[in-house]
């Protein structure tokens, strides 16, 4: 099992960036794909972006592409989401999530990952 915790969230305005950050408990992070959704009232958790347990696999949204960089380090079981050039429809509520898909594979969907944070919030007024 994984636990996470994420944090960075913020008040900002556009155009400013945020970084956010993901910290997971247990030394079985390494193993673990992780990826960032993000969620508004009365609608369903959407992906922004996934990392695989090397780091060397991403996907990226098309809404975030070209702004938004997922990273990780494994040494510090973390998970980071650099979002730049922030836009007033980036405002949500932001999760974490870990899971292990087959080699290769990056889940994309919300029900395929098993383990979540508690969200923060990030508000990009206009």
């Amino acid at each position: 099992q994984v636990q996470l915790v994420e944090s960075g969230g913020g008040l900002v305005q556009t155009g400013d960036s945020l970084r956010l950050s993901c910290a997971a408990s247990g030394r079985t992070f390494v193993s673990y794909a992780m990826g960032w959704f993000r969620q508004t009232p009365g609608k369903a958790r959407a992906i922004v972006a996934a990392i695989s347990w090397s780091g060397v696999t991403t996907y990226y949204a098309d809404a975030v592409k070209g702004r938004f960089t997922i990273s990780r380090d494994n040494a510090k079981n973390t998970v980071y989401l650099q979002m730049n050039s922030l836009k007033p429809e980036d405002t949500a509520v932001y999760y974490c999530a870990a899971d292990r898909p087959p080699n290769g594979v990056l889940f994309t969907t919300s029900d395929e990952y098993d383990y979540w944070g508690q969200g923060t919030q990030v508000t990009v007024s206009s």
